[in-house]
Protein backbone atom coordinates (compact mmCIF):
# COMPACT_ATOMS: atom_id res chain seq x y z
CA UNK A 1 0.00 0.00 0.00
CA UNK A 2 2.87 2.41 0.78
CA UNK A 3 4.34 1.83 -2.67
CA UNK A 4 0.96 2.38 -4.27
CA UNK A 5 0.37 5.62 -2.37
CA UNK A 6 3.83 6.88 -3.29
CA UNK A 7 3.13 6.17 -6.94
CA UNK A 8 -0.14 8.05 -6.75
CA UNK A 9 1.54 11.01 -5.11
CA UNK A 10 4.23 11.04 -7.79
CA UNK A 11 1.55 11.09 -10.47
CA UNK A 12 -0.31 13.86 -8.69
CA UNK A 13 2.58 16.25 -8.67
CA UNK A 14 3.88 15.27 -12.09
CA UNK A 15 7.37 14.48 -10.77
CA UNK A 16 10.04 12.52 -12.58
CA UNK A 17 8.69 9.26 -11.16
CA UNK A 18 5.46 9.64 -13.09
CA UNK A 19 7.03 8.76 -16.42
CA UNK A 20 8.23 5.44 -15.04
CA UNK A 21 4.84 4.27 -13.75
CA UNK A 22 3.56 0.99 -15.18
CA UNK A 23 0.02 2.34 -15.17
CA UNK A 24 -0.99 3.98 -18.46
CA UNK A 25 -2.99 6.49 -16.45
CA UNK A 26 -3.18 7.70 -12.87
CA UNK A 27 -5.70 9.12 -10.47
CA UNK A 28 -4.76 12.57 -11.77
CA UNK A 29 -6.48 12.17 -15.12
CA UNK A 30 -9.38 10.04 -13.95
CA UNK A 31 -12.80 10.67 -12.34
CA UNK A 32 -11.37 10.10 -8.84
CA UNK A 33 -9.42 13.36 -9.14
CA UNK A 34 -11.91 15.56 -7.32
CA UNK A 35 -9.61 18.59 -7.22
CA UNK A 36 -10.67 21.81 -8.90
CA UNK A 37 -8.55 20.82 -11.90
CA UNK A 38 -9.97 17.31 -12.15
CA UNK A 39 -11.27 16.05 -15.51
CA UNK A 40 -14.49 14.53 -14.20
CA UNK A 41 -17.97 16.05 -13.84
CA UNK A 42 -17.64 16.17 -10.02
CA UNK A 43 -14.83 18.36 -8.65
CA UNK A 44 -14.00 20.83 -5.92
CA UNK A 45 -14.79 24.52 -6.17
CA UNK A 46 -11.21 25.60 -5.43
CA UNK A 47 -9.25 22.76 -3.75
CA UNK A 48 -6.02 22.09 -5.71
CA UNK A 49 -4.93 18.91 -3.90
CA UNK A 50 -5.73 15.56 -5.49
CA UNK A 51 -5.04 12.83 -2.94
CA UNK A 52 -6.59 14.67 0.01
CA UNK A 53 -10.07 13.36 -0.73
CA UNK A 54 -8.93 9.88 0.32
CA UNK A 55 -5.47 10.14 1.90
CA UNK A 56 -3.47 12.36 4.23
CA UNK A 57 0.14 12.07 5.47
CA UNK A 58 -0.70 13.23 9.00
CA UNK A 59 -3.47 12.59 11.53
CA UNK A 60 -5.00 9.91 9.37
CA UNK A 61 -7.56 7.41 10.62
CA UNK A 62 -6.18 4.08 11.88
CA UNK A 63 -6.98 2.53 8.52
CA UNK A 64 -4.37 1.83 5.90
CA UNK A 65 -3.30 3.44 3.71
CA UNK A 66 -3.32 6.79 5.58
CA UNK A 67 -7.09 7.02 5.20
CA UNK A 68 -8.55 10.53 5.36
CA UNK A 69 -12.25 9.74 5.64
CA UNK A 70 -14.66 8.56 8.29
CA UNK A 71 -15.96 5.01 8.13
CA UNK A 72 -19.66 4.81 7.23
CA UNK A 73 -21.89 3.84 10.15
CA UNK A 74 -25.08 3.29 8.18
CA UNK A 75 -26.76 -0.12 8.43
CA UNK A 76 -26.50 -1.90 5.10
CA UNK A 77 -28.90 -4.33 3.47
CA UNK A 78 -26.48 -7.06 2.49
CA UNK A 79 -26.48 -9.32 -0.55
CA UNK A 80 -27.97 -12.73 0.14
CA UNK A 81 -29.00 -15.54 -2.17
CA UNK A 82 -29.61 -19.27 -2.18
CA UNK A 83 -25.88 -19.88 -2.62
CA UNK A 84 -24.34 -17.12 -0.51
CA UNK A 85 -25.72 -16.05 2.85
CA UNK A 86 -25.15 -12.57 4.29
CA UNK A 87 -23.00 -12.40 7.41
CA UNK A 88 -23.21 -9.94 10.33
CA UNK A 89 -20.68 -7.13 10.08
CA UNK A 90 -20.55 -6.93 6.31
CA UNK A 91 -19.28 -4.97 4.50
CA UNK A 92 -15.74 -4.84 5.84
CA UNK A 93 -12.25 -3.62 4.99
CA UNK A 94 -11.57 -1.79 1.78
CA UNK A 95 -15.17 -2.09 0.66
CA UNK A 96 -16.19 0.04 3.63
CA UNK A 97 -13.62 2.60 2.51
CA UNK A 98 -15.09 2.70 -1.00
CA UNK A 99 -18.58 3.07 0.44
CA UNK A 100 -17.53 6.17 2.40
CA UNK A 101 -18.16 7.95 -0.92
CA UNK A 102 -20.20 5.48 -2.93
CA UNK A 103 -23.08 4.83 -0.52
CA UNK A 104 -24.08 8.51 -0.71
CA UNK A 105 -24.24 9.06 3.07
CA UNK A 106 -21.02 11.05 3.66
CA UNK A 107 -20.17 14.31 1.91
CA UNK A 108 -17.44 13.90 -0.70
CA UNK A 109 -15.54 16.85 0.78
CA UNK A 110 -15.77 15.58 4.35
CA UNK A 111 -12.17 14.64 5.21
CA UNK A 112 -10.45 14.15 8.56
CA UNK A 113 -7.58 16.56 7.84
CA UNK A 114 -9.88 19.56 7.42
CA UNK A 115 -12.07 21.14 10.05
CA UNK A 116 -14.82 21.80 7.53
CA UNK A 117 -15.82 19.89 4.41
CA UNK A 118 -14.12 20.87 1.16
CA UNK A 119 -16.73 22.70 -0.97
CA UNK A 120 -17.52 21.12 -4.33
CA UNK A 121 -18.58 22.96 -7.46
CA UNK A 122 -22.24 23.32 -8.37
CA UNK A 123 -23.29 22.80 -4.76
CA UNK A 124 -22.68 19.04 -4.89
CA UNK A 125 -22.21 17.37 -1.51
CA UNK A 126 -22.68 13.62 -2.02
CA UNK A 127 -22.63 11.49 -5.14
CA UNK A 128 -25.83 12.14 -7.09
CA UNK A 129 -28.16 9.19 -7.78
CA UNK A 130 -26.79 6.99 -10.52
CA UNK A 131 -24.49 4.12 -11.27
CA UNK A 132 -21.69 5.27 -8.93
CA UNK A 133 -24.01 5.81 -5.95
CA UNK A 134 -24.95 2.28 -4.87
CA UNK A 135 -26.74 3.45 -1.73
CA UNK A 136 -26.96 1.43 1.49
CA UNK A 137 -29.01 -1.36 -0.07
CA UNK A 138 -26.33 -3.73 -1.32
CA UNK A 139 -28.71 -6.64 -1.93
CA UNK A 140 -28.82 -5.73 -5.64
CA UNK A 141 -25.03 -5.41 -5.99
CA UNK A 142 -22.34 -8.01 -6.50
CA UNK A 143 -21.55 -9.49 -3.07
CA UNK A 144 -18.54 -8.14 -1.21
CA UNK A 145 -16.69 -8.86 2.02
CA UNK A 146 -17.34 -12.61 1.89
CA UNK A 147 -14.68 -15.21 2.43
CA UNK A 148 -13.60 -16.60 -0.93
CA UNK A 149 -11.87 -19.85 -0.09
CA UNK A 150 -11.70 -23.49 -1.08
CA UNK A 151 -14.73 -24.30 1.05
CA UNK A 152 -16.87 -21.85 -0.94
CA UNK A 153 -15.62 -23.30 -4.23
CA UNK A 154 -16.49 -26.79 -3.01
CA UNK A 155 -20.04 -25.72 -2.17
CA UNK A 156 -20.58 -23.93 -5.46
CA UNK A 157 -19.15 -25.70 -8.54
CA UNK A 158 -19.68 -22.56 -10.61
CA UNK A 159 -17.05 -20.70 -8.55
CA UNK A 160 -13.37 -21.22 -9.32
CA UNK A 161 -10.94 -22.21 -6.60
CA UNK A 162 -9.13 -19.10 -5.29
CA UNK A 163 -5.81 -20.59 -6.41
CA UNK A 164 -7.02 -20.16 -10.00
CA UNK A 165 -7.60 -16.40 -9.76
CA UNK A 166 -5.41 -14.27 -12.04
CA UNK A 167 -2.88 -11.94 -10.35
CA UNK A 168 -4.98 -8.87 -11.11
CA UNK A 169 -7.89 -10.16 -8.99
CA UNK A 170 -6.77 -9.94 -5.40
CA UNK A 171 -8.41 -10.96 -2.15
CA UNK A 172 -7.64 -9.10 1.07
CA UNK A 173 -5.55 -10.47 3.94
CA UNK A 174 -8.60 -12.29 5.31
CA UNK A 175 -9.21 -14.01 1.95
CA UNK A 176 -12.28 -11.83 1.49
CA UNK A 177 -13.41 -10.51 -1.87
CA UNK A 178 -13.74 -6.72 -1.72
CA UNK A 179 -14.55 -3.89 -4.11
CA UNK A 180 -10.81 -3.70 -4.78
CA UNK A 181 -10.82 -7.24 -6.16
CA UNK A 182 -12.51 -5.88 -9.28
CA UNK A 183 -11.72 -2.14 -9.12
CA UNK A 184 -8.47 -0.20 -8.89
CA UNK A 185 -9.37 3.26 -7.61
CA UNK A 186 -6.18 4.81 -9.03
CA UNK A 187 -6.32 3.49 -12.59
CA UNK A 188 -9.24 4.04 -14.96
CA UNK A 189 -7.42 3.06 -18.12
CA UNK A 190 -9.80 0.13 -18.73
CA UNK A 191 -12.94 2.00 -17.80
CA UNK A 192 -14.97 1.67 -14.60
CA UNK A 193 -11.66 1.37 -12.73
CA UNK A 194 -11.51 -2.34 -13.57
CA UNK A 195 -8.42 -4.30 -12.58
CA UNK A 196 -8.43 -6.19 -15.91
CA UNK A 197 -10.26 -6.13 -19.20
CA UNK A 198 -13.83 -7.38 -19.35
CA UNK A 199 -14.38 -6.98 -23.10
CA UNK A 200 -15.03 -10.70 -23.47
CA UNK A 201 -16.14 -11.19 -19.85
CA UNK A 202 -12.54 -11.91 -18.81
CA UNK A 203 -13.00 -10.31 -15.39
CA UNK A 204 -16.28 -12.11 -14.70
CA UNK A 205 -14.81 -15.43 -15.79
CA UNK A 206 -11.81 -14.93 -13.56
CA UNK A 207 -14.00 -16.15 -10.69
CA UNK A 208 -17.04 -17.70 -12.34
CA UNK A 209 -16.97 -20.95 -14.32
CA UNK A 210 -20.37 -21.24 -15.95
CA UNK A 211 -19.61 -23.44 -18.93
CA UNK A 212 -19.27 -22.53 -22.59
CA UNK A 213 -21.78 -21.52 -25.22
CA UNK A 214 -21.58 -21.01 -28.95
CA UNK A 215 -24.36 -18.41 -28.80
CA UNK A 216 -22.26 -15.25 -29.08
CA UNK A 217 -24.55 -12.93 -27.14
CA UNK A 218 -24.82 -15.45 -24.30
CA UNK A 219 -21.06 -15.34 -23.91
CA UNK A 220 -21.19 -11.68 -22.89
CA UNK A 221 -22.02 -11.55 -19.18
CA UNK A 222 -22.94 -7.87 -19.44
CA UNK A 223 -25.69 -8.64 -21.95
CA UNK A 224 -27.79 -10.14 -19.15
CA UNK A 225 -26.13 -9.09 -15.89
CA UNK A 226 -25.15 -5.85 -14.22
CA UNK A 227 -23.00 -5.90 -11.08
CA UNK A 228 -24.52 -2.88 -9.33
CA UNK A 229 -28.10 -1.76 -8.64
CA UNK A 230 -29.55 -4.67 -10.62
CA UNK A 231 -33.35 -4.57 -11.10
CA UNK A 232 -33.63 -8.27 -10.20
CA UNK A 233 -31.84 -8.02 -6.86
CA UNK A 234 -29.30 -10.76 -6.02
CA UNK A 235 -29.48 -12.41 -9.43
CA UNK A 236 -27.86 -9.26 -10.84
CA UNK A 237 -30.02 -9.35 -13.97
CA UNK A 238 -30.68 -6.38 -16.21
CA UNK A 239 -34.42 -7.06 -16.03
CA UNK A 240 -36.62 -7.32 -12.98
CA UNK A 241 -37.21 -11.02 -13.70
CA UNK A 242 -35.57 -13.72 -15.77
CA UNK A 243 -38.33 -13.31 -18.35
CA UNK A 244 -37.78 -9.55 -18.63
CA UNK A 245 -34.05 -10.09 -19.00
CA UNK A 246 -34.45 -12.69 -21.75
CA UNK A 247 -36.97 -10.56 -23.63
CA UNK A 248 -34.48 -7.70 -23.84
CA UNK A 249 -33.11 -9.64 -26.82
CA UNK A 250 -35.81 -12.22 -27.59
CA UNK A 251 -38.52 -9.68 -28.38
CA UNK A 252 -37.93 -9.44 -32.12
CA UNK A 253 -35.74 -6.36 -31.86
CA UNK A 254 -32.42 -8.18 -32.26
CA UNK A 255 -31.69 -9.78 -35.66
CA UNK A 256 -30.88 -13.46 -35.26
CA UNK A 257 -32.55 -13.78 -31.86
CA UNK A 258 -35.84 -15.71 -31.92
CA UNK A 259 -38.87 -13.60 -31.04
CA UNK A 260 -40.48 -15.61 -28.25
CA UNK A 261 -42.38 -12.59 -26.92
CA UNK A 262 -45.09 -13.18 -29.52
CA UNK A 263 -45.62 -16.74 -28.27
CA UNK A 264 -45.63 -15.63 -24.64
CA UNK A 265 -48.45 -13.25 -25.52
CA UNK A 266 -50.70 -16.00 -26.90
CA UNK A 267 -53.78 -17.38 -25.15
CA UNK A 268 -52.09 -20.54 -23.85
CA UNK A 269 -48.54 -20.19 -22.57
CA UNK A 270 -45.99 -21.47 -20.16
CA UNK A 271 -46.28 -18.90 -17.37
CA UNK A 272 -42.84 -17.29 -17.10
CA UNK A 273 -43.91 -14.28 -15.06
CA UNK A 274 -42.49 -15.55 -11.78
CA UNK A 275 -40.09 -13.28 -9.96
CA UNK A 276 -36.65 -14.57 -9.12
CA UNK A 277 -36.41 -13.20 -5.60
CA UNK A 278 -37.89 -14.83 -3.70
CA UNK A 279 -38.31 -17.76 -6.10
CA UNK A 280 -41.88 -18.95 -6.50
CA UNK A 281 -42.72 -22.68 -6.46
CA UNK A 282 -41.93 -24.31 -9.77
CA UNK A 283 -45.36 -26.02 -9.76
CA UNK A 284 -47.00 -22.61 -10.14
CA UNK A 285 -44.61 -20.77 -12.43
CA UNK A 286 -41.61 -21.47 -14.57
CA UNK A 287 -38.70 -19.28 -15.49
CA UNK A 288 -36.93 -19.39 -18.83
CA UNK A 289 -33.94 -20.93 -17.03
CA UNK A 290 -36.01 -23.91 -15.87
CA UNK A 291 -35.83 -25.14 -19.47
CA UNK A 292 -32.77 -23.29 -20.81
CA UNK A 293 -29.31 -23.03 -19.26
CA UNK A 294 -28.16 -19.87 -21.10
CA UNK A 295 -24.44 -20.24 -20.38
CA UNK A 296 -24.16 -23.59 -22.18
CA UNK A 297 -26.61 -23.32 -25.07
CA UNK A 298 -25.65 -24.36 -28.59
CA UNK A 299 -27.55 -24.22 -31.89
CA UNK A 300 -28.91 -27.24 -33.68
CA UNK A 301 -31.56 -29.87 -33.10
CA UNK A 302 -31.55 -33.48 -32.03
CA UNK A 303 -33.49 -36.67 -32.64
CA UNK A 304 -36.05 -37.94 -30.10
CA UNK A 305 -35.53 -38.35 -27.26
CA UNK A 306 -32.17 -36.51 -27.27
CA UNK A 307 -32.21 -32.96 -25.95
CA UNK A 308 -31.86 -29.96 -28.27
CA UNK A 309 -28.74 -27.84 -28.04
CA UNK A 310 -30.72 -24.73 -27.13
CA UNK A 311 -31.65 -26.29 -23.80
CA UNK A 312 -28.00 -26.19 -22.69
CA UNK A 313 -26.84 -28.20 -19.70
CA UNK A 314 -30.13 -27.74 -17.86
CA UNK A 315 -31.19 -29.96 -14.98
CA UNK A 316 -33.93 -32.56 -15.26
CA UNK A 317 -35.63 -35.61 -13.80
CA UNK A 318 -34.82 -39.07 -15.07
CA UNK A 319 -37.34 -41.68 -16.20
CA UNK A 320 -36.90 -43.33 -12.78
CA UNK A 321 -37.72 -40.11 -10.93
CA UNK A 322 -34.24 -39.09 -9.78
CA UNK A 323 -32.73 -35.64 -10.28
CA UNK A 324 -30.14 -35.26 -13.05
CA UNK A 325 -27.70 -32.39 -13.16
CA UNK A 326 -27.63 -32.17 -16.95
CA UNK A 327 -30.58 -33.62 -18.86
CA UNK A 328 -29.78 -35.76 -21.89
CA UNK A 329 -33.37 -36.23 -23.08
CA UNK A 330 -36.01 -33.57 -23.61
CA UNK A 331 -38.61 -35.41 -21.52
CA UNK A 332 -36.29 -35.16 -18.51
CA UNK A 333 -36.68 -31.38 -18.57
CA UNK A 334 -40.46 -31.63 -18.86
CA UNK A 335 -40.62 -34.10 -15.97
CA UNK A 336 -39.30 -31.46 -13.56
CA UNK A 337 -42.77 -29.90 -13.58
CA UNK A 338 -45.04 -32.48 -15.15
CA UNK A 339 -44.12 -35.62 -13.23
CA UNK A 340 -43.66 -36.32 -9.52
CA UNK A 341 -45.13 -33.55 -7.38
CA UNK A 342 -47.30 -32.08 -10.11
CA UNK A 343 -50.51 -30.58 -8.72
CA UNK A 344 -52.20 -29.87 -12.02
CA UNK A 345 -55.33 -31.79 -12.97
CA UNK A 346 -55.40 -33.64 -16.30
CA UNK A 347 -56.72 -31.51 -19.14
CA UNK A 348 -59.50 -34.06 -19.81
CA UNK A 349 -61.26 -35.79 -16.85
CA UNK A 350 -60.91 -39.54 -17.25
CA UNK A 351 -61.71 -42.90 -15.71
CA UNK A 352 -58.05 -43.38 -14.82
CA UNK A 353 -56.80 -40.08 -13.39
CA UNK A 354 -53.07 -39.41 -13.58
CA UNK A 355 -51.05 -36.20 -13.88
CA UNK A 356 -47.59 -37.74 -13.62
CA UNK A 357 -46.41 -37.94 -17.22
CA UNK A 358 -43.34 -39.89 -16.17
CA UNK A 359 -45.61 -42.80 -15.25
CA UNK A 360 -47.82 -42.35 -18.32
CA UNK A 361 -44.87 -42.44 -20.75
CA UNK A 362 -42.98 -45.19 -18.93
CA UNK A 363 -42.03 -48.23 -21.05
CA UNK A 364 -43.79 -50.28 -18.36
CA UNK A 365 -47.07 -48.40 -18.86
CA UNK A 366 -50.03 -50.28 -20.30
CA UNK A 367 -50.03 -48.13 -23.45
CA UNK A 368 -48.31 -44.86 -24.21
CA UNK A 369 -47.19 -42.46 -26.89
CA UNK A 370 -43.50 -43.17 -27.63
CA UNK A 371 -41.78 -40.39 -25.67
CA UNK A 372 -39.51 -42.43 -23.37
CA UNK A 373 -39.37 -45.52 -25.57
CA UNK A 374 -40.89 -46.89 -28.81
CA UNK A 375 -44.54 -47.92 -28.47
CA UNK A 376 -45.85 -51.38 -27.65
CA UNK A 377 -48.01 -52.03 -30.70
CA UNK A 378 -46.53 -54.04 -33.55
CA UNK A 379 -49.13 -52.70 -35.98
CA UNK A 380 -50.32 -49.11 -36.41
CA UNK A 381 -51.83 -49.02 -39.91
CA UNK A 382 -52.70 -45.31 -39.77
CA UNK A 383 -49.11 -44.03 -39.46
CA UNK A 384 -48.07 -41.62 -42.19
CA UNK A 385 -45.04 -42.35 -44.38
CA UNK A 386 -41.85 -41.68 -42.44
CA UNK A 387 -43.34 -42.94 -39.19
CA UNK A 388 -42.95 -46.52 -37.97
CA UNK A 389 -43.86 -48.45 -34.83
CA UNK A 390 -40.24 -47.91 -33.78
CA UNK A 391 -40.40 -44.11 -34.07
CA UNK A 392 -40.19 -41.86 -31.03
CA UNK A 393 -41.50 -38.36 -30.46
CA UNK A 394 -40.66 -35.39 -28.28
CA UNK A 395 -43.07 -33.81 -25.82
CA UNK A 396 -42.58 -30.77 -28.06
CA UNK A 397 -43.75 -32.79 -31.07
CA UNK A 398 -47.25 -32.10 -29.76
CA UNK A 399 -46.75 -29.24 -27.31
CA UNK A 400 -45.26 -26.01 -28.64
CA UNK A 401 -45.80 -22.99 -30.82
CA UNK A 402 -48.49 -23.26 -33.47
CA UNK A 403 -46.44 -20.83 -35.58
CA UNK A 404 -43.08 -22.56 -35.14
CA UNK A 405 -40.87 -23.22 -38.14
CA UNK A 406 -40.96 -26.99 -37.58
CA UNK A 407 -44.72 -26.91 -38.00
CA UNK A 408 -44.92 -24.78 -41.13
CA UNK A 409 -44.86 -21.33 -39.53
CA UNK A 410 -42.32 -18.52 -39.53
CA UNK A 411 -41.84 -18.15 -35.77
CA UNK A 412 -39.46 -19.87 -33.36
CA UNK A 413 -40.02 -23.41 -32.13
CA UNK A 414 -40.43 -24.18 -28.46
CA UNK A 415 -43.10 -24.62 -25.82
CA UNK A 416 -43.47 -20.91 -25.06
CA UNK A 417 -47.06 -20.47 -26.19
CA UNK A 418 -49.77 -21.39 -28.66
CA UNK A 419 -53.25 -20.45 -29.80
CA UNK A 420 -54.34 -24.03 -29.04
CA UNK A 421 -54.81 -25.51 -25.59
CA UNK A 422 -52.91 -26.88 -23.81
CA UNK A 423 -49.95 -25.24 -25.65
CA UNK A 424 -50.35 -27.52 -28.68
CA UNK A 425 -48.68 -27.14 -32.06
CA UNK A 426 -52.00 -27.72 -33.84
CA UNK A 427 -55.72 -27.84 -33.15
CA UNK A 428 -57.02 -30.81 -31.16
CA UNK A 429 -60.70 -30.70 -30.26
CA UNK A 430 -61.58 -32.39 -26.98
CA UNK A 431 -65.19 -31.15 -26.77
CA UNK A 432 -68.03 -33.49 -27.67
CA UNK A 433 -70.05 -33.44 -30.91
CA UNK A 434 -67.48 -31.56 -32.99
CA UNK A 435 -67.74 -32.19 -36.71
CA UNK A 436 -64.78 -34.19 -37.93
CA UNK A 437 -62.38 -32.37 -40.25
CA UNK A 438 -58.72 -32.18 -41.07
CA UNK A 439 -58.61 -28.96 -39.07
CA UNK A 440 -60.48 -30.19 -35.96
CA UNK A 441 -57.96 -32.97 -35.35
CA UNK A 442 -54.95 -31.44 -37.07
CA UNK A 443 -52.69 -32.54 -34.20
CA UNK A 444 -53.60 -36.22 -34.56
CA UNK A 445 -53.41 -36.05 -38.34
CA UNK A 446 -49.82 -34.82 -38.21
CA UNK A 447 -48.76 -38.43 -37.64
CA UNK A 448 -51.88 -40.47 -38.38
CA UNK A 449 -53.32 -40.64 -41.91
CA UNK A 450 -56.84 -39.21 -41.84
CA UNK A 451 -57.95 -41.40 -44.74
CA UNK A 452 -56.78 -44.52 -42.92
CA UNK A 453 -58.64 -43.56 -39.75
CA UNK A 454 -61.90 -42.90 -41.58
CA UNK A 455 -61.45 -46.11 -43.58
CA UNK A 456 -61.48 -48.06 -40.30
CA UNK A 457 -58.07 -49.62 -40.93
CA UNK A 458 -57.10 -49.36 -37.26
CA UNK A 459 -60.52 -49.87 -35.67
CA UNK A 460 -63.68 -51.12 -37.35
CA UNK A 461 -65.84 -48.23 -36.11
CA UNK A 462 -63.59 -45.18 -36.21
CA UNK A 463 -65.68 -43.55 -38.94
CA UNK A 464 -68.91 -44.27 -37.07
CA UNK A 465 -67.60 -42.70 -33.87
CA UNK A 466 -65.63 -39.75 -35.19
CA UNK A 467 -67.53 -38.71 -38.30
CA UNK A 468 -71.10 -39.94 -37.74
CA UNK A 469 -71.49 -39.67 -33.94
CA UNK A 470 -69.09 -36.69 -33.78
CA UNK A 471 -67.16 -38.09 -30.85
CA UNK A 472 -63.75 -36.55 -30.23
CA UNK A 473 -60.59 -38.65 -30.41
CA UNK A 474 -60.20 -37.63 -26.74
CA UNK A 475 -63.52 -39.25 -25.81
CA UNK A 476 -61.83 -42.66 -25.95
CA UNK A 477 -58.07 -42.05 -26.10
CA UNK A 478 -55.72 -40.60 -23.49
CA UNK A 479 -52.91 -39.08 -25.55
CA UNK A 480 -50.17 -39.53 -22.94
CA UNK A 481 -50.77 -43.07 -21.73
CA UNK A 482 -52.04 -45.20 -18.88
CA UNK A 483 -49.68 -46.05 -16.00
CA UNK A 484 -49.05 -49.73 -15.28
CA UNK A 485 -50.29 -49.45 -11.68
CA UNK A 486 -53.65 -48.07 -12.81
CA UNK A 487 -54.61 -49.92 -15.96
CA UNK A 488 -54.49 -53.31 -17.62
CA UNK A 489 -53.66 -54.50 -21.09
CA UNK A 490 -57.22 -55.78 -21.44
CA UNK A 491 -59.00 -52.55 -20.50
CA UNK A 492 -56.53 -49.86 -21.48
CA UNK A 493 -54.71 -50.98 -24.60
CA UNK A 494 -54.55 -48.55 -27.52
CA UNK A 495 -54.58 -45.56 -25.09
CA UNK A 496 -58.19 -46.30 -24.11
CA UNK A 497 -59.14 -44.16 -21.10
CA UNK A 498 -62.63 -42.68 -21.45
CA UNK A 499 -63.53 -39.01 -21.04
CA UNK A 500 -66.02 -39.05 -18.15
CA UNK A 501 -67.73 -35.91 -19.45
CA UNK A 502 -68.92 -37.93 -22.44
CA UNK A 503 -68.92 -41.56 -21.34
CA UNK A 504 -70.80 -42.93 -18.29
CA UNK A 505 -71.18 -46.40 -16.77
CA UNK A 506 -73.56 -48.76 -18.52
CA UNK A 507 -76.79 -48.65 -16.45
CA UNK A 508 -77.49 -52.32 -17.20
CA UNK A 509 -74.20 -53.88 -16.09
CA UNK A 510 -72.80 -50.97 -14.05
CA UNK A 511 -69.53 -51.29 -15.92
CA UNK A 512 -67.49 -48.56 -17.62
CA UNK A 513 -64.73 -50.22 -19.54
CA UNK A 514 -63.35 -51.46 -22.82
CA UNK A 515 -62.37 -55.10 -23.20
CA UNK A 516 -59.66 -55.97 -25.72
CA UNK A 517 -60.50 -59.26 -27.45
CA UNK A 518 -57.63 -59.43 -29.92
CA UNK A 519 -56.62 -57.80 -33.21
CA UNK A 520 -59.33 -55.31 -34.26
CA UNK A 521 -61.75 -56.95 -31.85
CA UNK A 522 -63.22 -55.66 -28.58
CA UNK A 523 -66.29 -54.81 -26.55
CA UNK A 524 -67.46 -51.75 -24.66
CA UNK A 525 -69.55 -51.56 -21.48
CA UNK A 526 -70.75 -47.94 -21.14
CA UNK A 527 -73.37 -45.35 -21.98
CA UNK A 528 -72.47 -42.71 -24.59
CA UNK A 529 -74.63 -40.25 -26.53
CA UNK A 530 -77.74 -41.78 -25.01
CA UNK A 531 -76.85 -45.28 -26.15
CA UNK A 532 -76.25 -48.21 -23.78
CA UNK A 533 -73.43 -50.58 -24.62
CA UNK A 534 -74.18 -53.64 -22.50
CA UNK A 535 -71.88 -54.59 -24.18
CA UNK A 536 -71.37 -53.51 -27.78
CA UNK A 537 -68.88 -55.67 -29.62
CA UNK A 538 -66.52 -54.75 -32.48
CA UNK A 539 -66.67 -55.74 -35.23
Amino acid sequence: MRVLLAAVAAGAVGGPGAAGLAQPTSVVNGPHNLSAGGPGPIRAAAEPEVCIFCHTPHNASPILPLWNRSTPVEAYTIYSSRTLEAQPGQPTGMSKMCLSCHDGTIALGSVLSRGTPIPLAAGITTLPPGASNVGTDLSDDHPISFRYDGALASRDPKIKHPSMLPPAVRLDSNSELQCTSCHNAHNDSLGKFLVMRNTNSELCLACHQVGTTTVASHGDCAACHQPHTAPSGPYLLRGGTIRETCLRCHDGSHPGSPDVSADLSKVFTHDTNSRVDPPEPIVDHVACTDCHEPHTMTPGTGQPPNIHGDFGRVSGMSASGSAVQAATDEFQVCFKCHADGSTRRPWVPRVVIQNNTRLQFSPSAVSFHPVEAPGRSASVPSLKPGWTVGSMVYCSSCHGSDTGRSFGGSGPDGVHGSAFAPVLVARYETADRISESAQAYALCYRCHERGSILADESFTSHKEHVEVAKASCAACHDAHGIASAQGTSTKNSHLINFDTRVVAPDPVTGRLEYVNQGMLRGACYLRCHGQNHSPKSYP
